[in-house]
């Protein structure tokens, strides 16, 4: 692909930079990180004007260089990321785009674009984490719906959304990666429990979910029933291959924020800690480009990002962990935390290598799909 921007690229980021400078000073103030409903509103709110000035499409459908200009100057200028949205946005919305039929892609994805509807992730179980095809979640039909019983754990943002992107077994007797169906399950049903997980940050924008013959209409199954699985992996796809730019710009600026901040201290003599930080400006930049890579990839194939995901979700969620290490050791003992923002990505970060598939998964991807090495035994 080509690495650099068009005139008419270059362009559409003169207006939305433009944009930007007169939009963000509007926002209100940003809510508490552990008052969800509140940073619900916020999110969604970002999230409306966004659609209303004709930029709310960039997260699925827009050409490839457009989304990336899209996030490289929404971090830039300090804009609200996708937030308490970011299943519906960067997971489900696009999976819909990609494999719906245009009755579903008509109901919901306008709803997730103007901001109006949340979504939550249904896929994780106890038992079923790294290993998800063995989730035991039943759909039973019954007339015109599916039954289903079961519970899910780790479900993201469950207490205040409104549909979730849900994995059951609809055949039991099936292989197990076969037996599977991806439905779109209102929250609001009877039968639907949340019970939220506080993590280690002290917020709890987790949740387990427990489903006690909770009906969900047929006309809800996205893909064929049984067919899931491949579904699954569409939605996967796009986490680990897309969902991460944001994150990715925003590890650049935090870096940088880490340089000024060890120049300030007087750590920056120190030839360990900026060997560290050059090889992490590297490791982002070389990300950045792989980001790119795959956004091409899926814009000339009109399909998800594919394998190339897994390389970038692996050494990703690394860098991530290295990088905040390095904002520990600068900031040392009650020193500059930036309002404790770093030690809360600090903590956050440890999640990295096991949300959106654990990395030993993705090496398991990279070595069978990619570099072509057989199954282990």
């Amino acid at each position: 692909m080509e690495l650099t921007y068009t005139e008419e690229e270059e362009e559409f980021r003169a207006r939305l930079r433009q944009w930007l400078a007169r939009a963000l000073p509007a926002l209100p103030a940003r809510p508490d990180p552990g008052d969800w409903p509140a940073r619900r509103a916020y999110d969604t709110g970002w999230q409306r004007t966004l659609y209303e000035a004709g930029y709310g499409r960039l997260h699925w459908d827009a050409p490839p260089a457009q989304r990336l200009i899209f996030l490289e100057e929404t971090e830039r200028a300090g804009a609200p990321y996708v937030g308490a949205n970011f299943v519906g946005l960067l997971h489900a919305g696009p999976t819909i785009a990609a494999e719906g039929t245009d009755e579903q892609r008509a109901r919901w994805l306008e709803p997730v674009l103007r901001g109006d509807e949340v979504w939550c992730q249904g896929f994780s179980e106890p038992g079923a984490g790294s290993d998800l095809a063995s989730l035991r979640t039943r759909a039973v039909r019954e007339g015109d719906d599916y039954l289903v019983t079961g519970s899910k754990v780790w479900t993201s943002h469950a207490e205040i959304a409104d549909w979730c992107e849900l994995l059951v077994r609809t055949d039991p007797t099936a292989p197990k990666h076969r037996g599977i169906s991806w439905l779109a399950m209102p929250m609001d049903a009877p039968g639907v429990t949340v019970r939220p997980l506080r993590t280690l940050t002290g917020t709890a924008e987790f949740a387990e979910v427990f489903l006690d013959g909770v009906r969900v209409p047929l006309a809800n199954r996205i893909g064929a029933e049984n067919d899931g699985w491949r579904v699954t992996m569409v939605t996967l796809a796009f986490e680990r291959g897309t969902a991460f730019a944001g994150e990715v710009v925003a590890c650049r600026r935090a870096l940088e924020e880490i340089a000024a901040a060890a120049r300030a201290g007087g750590q920056w003599d120190d030839p360990v800690l900026r060997r560290t930080l050059g090889r992490l400006n590297a490791e982002f930049r070389a990300l950045w480009r792989l980001i790119q890579w795959n956004a091409s990839k899926a814009g000339a194939t009109g399909g998800p990002p594919g394998t190339g995901g897994s390389v970038l979700k692996l050494r990703y969620s690394r860098a991530r962990q290295e990088l905040y290490e390095a904002a520990a050791l600068v900031a040392g003992d009650g020193g500059l935390d930036l309002d404790g923002r770093w030690t809360a990505d600090r903590l956050t970060s440890l999640s990295y290598t096991i949300a959106a598939g654990t990395s030993q998964i993705q090496r398991n991807i990279i070595a069978e799909r990619i570099l072509g090495l057989p199954k282990g035994g």
